[in-house]
């Protein structure tokens, strides 16, 4: 059976990890007070990939909980890979300056191609796109407005533009562990050549056994995070359940240098790399 990976997530308000409902501020749930502890215990569960988002930068569209982030980066070896307010060139830069494996652009995605597109040149492997969809179409500031235009739209503009993976989340799924969107997932996937990681909704045990399942093949991963939260998921039962090959990561201690994490890091069916531009798959 091959393998998939789950990203544990740390969405940021206020410098504490919350998760949100279907991407509402005013429905937020603080599970930890401390972002280095929970990362810290992340690390401890046997994840090597940590997936975070400022979530009050996507609203301010600049990092808001920038300390909060950098602390976690000098606590934890664990690569990062961050979303939230990165909205130029100069913002991409600082943040893989102090140590961040990847960046994930979301509204600039929708509003300015051409940052995305010099972004990935620049740093190829190291930048990412976010889609977020409420009812097909894309959202944009921190999930506050509803573009026209649907994920496949915007994630065409990146083809063999050297993106290293499209997030995509169901807004109305997240945080409700109502169960991951994979139908319109699958259906991304199987329409560009980019690494799709799907995000939004993830519940159970269950999603795992979908994700190994043939028709979600194209799959590079899954974003995990009230449910780890909550204690639905137990991340040594999900990577050790009879049901499939469920990496954490591959022991990779650390991410110093983009080629040798592209080579090594979080191998997912060895052509989904979470670390490698598109045009290296």
């Amino acid at each position: 059976m091959e393998a998939v990976i789950l990203f544990p997530a740390i969405d940021l308000k206020n410098g504490q990890c919350v998760r949100l409902e279907q991407g509402d501020m005013a429905r937020a749930t603080v599970f930890n007070l401390d972002p280095v502890a929970q990362a810290r215990a992340f690390a401890a569960q046997g994840f090597e990939y940590l997936h975070v988002v400022d979530l009050d930068g996507a609203f301010a569209g600049k990092p808001v909980n920038a300390l909060a982030v950098e602390a976690m980066l000098k606590a934890i070896t664990m690569p990062v890979q961050l979303g939230g307010g990165i909205r130029d060139l100069a913002t991409v830069e600082a943040w893989l300056a102090k140590g961040i494996a990847r960046v994930i652009i979301g509204t600039a995605a929708v509003r300015d191609p051409a940052l995305v597109k010099a972004a990935a040149k620049k740093y190829p492997g190291r930048v990412a796109v976010g889609l977020d969809a409420r009812d097909g179409k894309v959202a944009v500031e921190g999930w506050a407005e509803t573009s026209q235009v649907t994920a496949l739209e915007i994630a065409q503009r990146f083809e063999d533009a050297g993106v290293a993976a499209i997030i995509f989340t169901d807004i109305a799924r997240d945080g409700l562990l109502k169960g991951l969107n994979l139908d319109a997932t699958i259906a991304l996937a199987e329409s560009i050549s980019i690494p799709v990681i799907a995000s939004g909704g993830f519940a159970s045990i269950e999603d795992v056994k979908a994700l190994l399942t043939p028709r979600a093949k194209k799959l590079a991963g899954a974003i995990a995070g009230r449910a780890l939260y909550d204690g639905r998921l137990d991340p040594a039962a999900a990577r050790h359940d009879a049901v499939g090959d469920v990496r954490l990561s591959s022991g990779v201690p650390a991410i110093r240098d983009a080629d040798t994490a592209a080579h090594h890091a979080l191998r997912v069916r060895k052509v989904a790399d979470p670390f490698r531009a598109s045009a290296d798959l």
